[in-house]
């Protein structure tokens, strides 16, 4: 058999493919961390940070993973004891449950069902009888089933309580609209992997002024996670930073920030709309109630090997997608279209998902879903 040359694509939501000039950005010599010329490329990716979140408050940079940002929200705002208010809606809004319990907070938690979104009945209910609440936790996408939760709308809740919105953006941040000062969200974390199109290593967080009047006033434990530190160092670093992701930073927000905001999000619509048209004109489901800019979730059909496609198409034809998590494994399929991605690259995820269905017994028209993404981005005009 013919074997034709094998090119990967990256396809899952994070990490997401990374263009080459940042790349090359991130290899060009490491100097000191303490100088005045690190400090100016470190201050710039600060400045443009400010602009990407919506803010007009500090940014802060720490060399870690999301799940470290999303500790260090936590091990800031809750103190032992302390009502915190969490939506568990998939794999990453029990992360701020487990984070939670870990700092032994009162956690209440908000159970929704994997593939809905937390209706803001739900969060007003929950702190009318917990007037006592400290922080509010919540996803903006809940990376592990592509749902957007409604985080305006949510935020003009919290604001009138003495609880802050605190919001997991990892992968929700440049993808899905956010504006940080005008919706009054208090703490927004995300890391750089995702939409940032950046090697992972660097995790940011910015705090309104409500947010850091209960950060100083915790009397939680923390070291390495301390935000008094940041914000004393603040735009220096309290401990060594990455120096060379800093390069790759200061690069990729002035990218973006030349991009505009706007375009960033707006890009991302159309790429997550001519996906969806794909996925339906293919016959399949769709499996978040409120879908996102991230990434399409769909439902694998019954018997079919949901894992067995997603194994395949990395494997043998190079296309990497995301399968499900947990109680998700082999029931979904994850198409990112987050970052570094243009609009064929979402025709060669449909076409590799067409083909491979077909290749595991499920009856796909071939160039169906390709031809509704197409129409999309033909009536788009991109």
């Amino acid at each position: 058999m013919t074997k034709l040359v094998r090119k990967n694509y990256l396809m899952a939501p994070g990490p997401t493919p990374v263009p080459i000039d940042l790349l090359l950005e991130g290899a060009k010599d490491t100097i000191h961390h303490r100088t005045p010329q690190y400090l100016e490329i470190q201050s710039t990716a600060l400045e443009n940070l400010k602009y990407l979140f919506q803010t007009k408050n500090n940014v802060y940079t720490l060399a870690a993973s999301g799940t470290g940002v999303m500790e260090a929200a936590v091990a800031n705002l809750i103190s032992p004891g302390d009502t915190a208010i969490a939506v568990n809606g998939g794999k990453f809004g029990e992360r701020w449950c487990e984070l939670c319990k870990a700092y032994d907070a009162n956690l209440v938690e908000i159970d929704i069902e994997w593939g809905k979104y937390v209706r803001v009945e739900q969060i007003k209910k929950e702190l009318e009888e917990h007037p006592e609440t400290k922080a509010v936790f919540t996803t903006i996408s809940e990376t592990s089933t592509g749902v957007v939760h409604p985080i305006k709308e949510i935020a003009e809740i919290v604001k009138e309580t003495d609880a802050v919105l605190v919001v997991d953006a990892i992968s929700g941040m440049l993808a899905e609209p956010l504006k940080m000062d005008e919706w009054n969200i208090d703490v927004v974390v995300t890391g750089v992997q995702k939409g940032f199109m950046m090697p992972p290593g660097v995790a940011m967080i910015a705090l309104s002024d409500k947010a850091m009047k209960v950060v100083e006033n915790s009397n939680n434990r923390r070291y390495y996670f301390d935000l008094r530190a940041y914000k004393k160092s603040f735009p220096d670093s309290p401990y060594t930073p990455p120096v060379n992701l800093v390069y790759q930073l200061a690069k990729a927000t002035q990218t973006l920030k030349e991009e505009t905001i706007g375009n960033v999000w707006e890009r991302h619509r159309i790429l997550a709309e001519a996906t969806r048209a794909a996925i339906k004109a293919m016959n399949l489901e769709l499996f978040a109630e409120r879908p996102g800019n991230v990434l399409t979730a769909i439902k694998v059909p019954q018997n079919i090997n949901g894992e067995g496609i997603v194994k395949f198409l990395r494997d043998e034809w190079g296309v990497t997608f995301a399968g499900g998590q947990s109680q998700l494994k082999g029931k979904i399929i994850r198409i990112a279209h987050l970052g570094y991605m243009s609009k064929f690259d979402v025709i060669v995820a449909v076409s590799a998902l067409e083909m491979a269905f077909n290749k595991f017994g499920f009856e796909v028209e071939l160039g169906k879903g390709v031809k509704a993404a197409e129409e999309v981005f033909m009536k788009e005009g991109v």
